[in-house]
């Protein structure tokens, strides 16, 4: 049995997207019960090069709500990066579920050979729609999830891998 473009992509990044709910809840219960602000998380980074969880957790969504539109011959939905808090983050990846569930099969299937053109800040990236899927954004939605992961257990939330790869 083959897997199509639809089986490949939108139940894959709900799955993501619910675990990082997950994982962010654990990261406002960590700074709960240690009494101290929350935004010290949102705005952590692993080096002083990289962005701070906030931006991971917005190119995450970006990336997933990008290639859902895309794949479906839409526009993707602009967002502002406007969020401060570990709820506004968890508030949008929700919103950018609740706009996954928006999408059948019959709009992302066949997609496979669709030309994709993503206009970036300083160059211009053309994909068909396979290659768009399984090289860029899987890849970089696995990437920014597991660096959000990855800023909360370096900042003492107990997280496990099961919370990053989610119930079975």
């Amino acid at each position: 049995m083959s897997l199509s473009m639809y089986q490949a992509s939108i139940p894959v990044f709900t799955r993501m997207l619910a675990n990082l709910i997950a994982i962010l809840e654990k990261g406002a219960a960590h700074a709960e019960a240690k009494n101290f602000d929350a935004t010290v998380l949102v705005n952590s980074r692993l080096a002083p090069d990289m962005f701070a969880l906030a931006k991971q957790v917005q190119i995450a969504t970006d990336m997933v709500k990008g290639c859902a539109a895309r794949l479906a011959g839409l526009e993707p939905p602009k967002y502002d990066d406007n969020e401060t808090t570990i709820a506004e983050l968890i508030g949008r990846v929700q919103k950018v579920l609740d706009y996954l569930a928006t999408f059948s099969a019959a709009q992302i299937d066949g997609s496979e050979e669709k030309a994709i053109e993503l206009a970036l800040r300083t160059r211009t990236l053309n994909f068909d729609g396979q290659t768009y899927l399984q090289h860029f954004v899987i890849p970089n939605m696995y990437f920014h999830i597991t660096t959000t992961y990855n800023i909360l257990r370096h900042n003492g939330v107990e997280l496990s891998k099961q919370d990053f790869i989610g119930a079975a």
